[in-house]
């Protein structure tokens, strides 16, 4: 994972790409990075067929023409010619005078049409609860293929997570460590000693026990190897019940809640 904010580093990068396996990146046009992120995927040797990546469309782009145009822009930057998933980054559209539902759909259309063309091999989107899909459902022809959204120990919207499954829509979770206030709870510390493990690997470990596709970001090279090393346990069905149960709905990042 990547973002804005001093959330990118070349060295972390490569790092990540050379030493610890790493192949799914994840950025944004809003991050400001993924011409960076050609250098680094270059400098790694990484080969283009063996990485999937992730970019997004930020809503100042949404609308038909500019949103095509954003994508290859972004294809552009990254130096690739086609994208593993693109997605829509909000589901506010900032549009004076049209309403967002009518303008996500103009958007999303521009992305089928991306996704039939194989400039985009999947397209999905980010932050959208379940009224966002079902209008996408209504108004579209692709469902879409990811939709990526806050999944911490502190929020955890199983409904959402449960429409994605039922709808055959991936669901990623982003900020798993809840910008690092998990990594201090008294109750993950615990469950970290049981099993001879970090805070933060028990966050990751829960949620890709849960289900969901889990995207951490750190720009410290010791970071990043210690949120790979979760292949090799499993947490108890009773480990999983108590780190569940820490859910208070609490946002780290965006609340897409009272978004129409």
């Amino acid at each position: 994972g990547t973002s804005h904010h001093g959330g990118y580093s070349h060295r972390a990068v490569v790092y990540a790409l050379q030493e610890c396996g790493i192949r799914h990146i994840d950025t944004a046009k809003r991050y400001g990075c993924e011409s960076q992120l050609a250098e680094a995927i270059q400098e790694s040797g990484v080969q283009r067929e063996e990485l999937w990546l992730t970019t997004k469309l930020w809503p100042g782009d949404y609308g038909y023409q500019t949103a095509k145009q954003a994508c290859l822009d972004s294809c552009r930057r990254l130096g690739v010619k086609y994208l593993d998933l693109y997605l829509m980054h909000w589901p506010d559209c900032i549009s004076p005078g049209r309403s967002n539902r009518e303008v996500r759909a103009e958007t999303w259309r521009a992305l089928e049409e991306l996704h039939d063309k194989g400039v985009c091999r999947a397209i999905g989107v980010s932050n959208f609860l379940i009224q966002h899909l079902e209008e996408l459902k209504e108004d579209c022809s692709i469902v879409p293929h990811v939709n990526q959204a806050e999944y911490h120990p502190f929020q955890r919207p199983q409904e959402l997570v449960d429409y994605c499954q039922q709808q055959g829509i991936v669901f990623e979770g982003y900020c798993p460590l809840a910008k690092g206030d998990a990594l201090t709870h008294p109750t993950i510390i615990q469950l970290a000693n049981k099993h001879g493990r970090t805070p933060s690997q028990i966050c990751i470990r829960w949620s890709i026990q849960n289900g969901v596709v889990t995207i951490p970001k750190s720009t410290k090279e010791k970071r990043i190897l210690e949120n790979c090393q979760v292949l090799d346990f499993s947490l108890q069905d009773s480990d999983l019940r108590i780190l569940n149960a820490l859910h208070d709905g609490r946002h780290m990042s965006w609340d897409p809640t009272y978004v129409v």
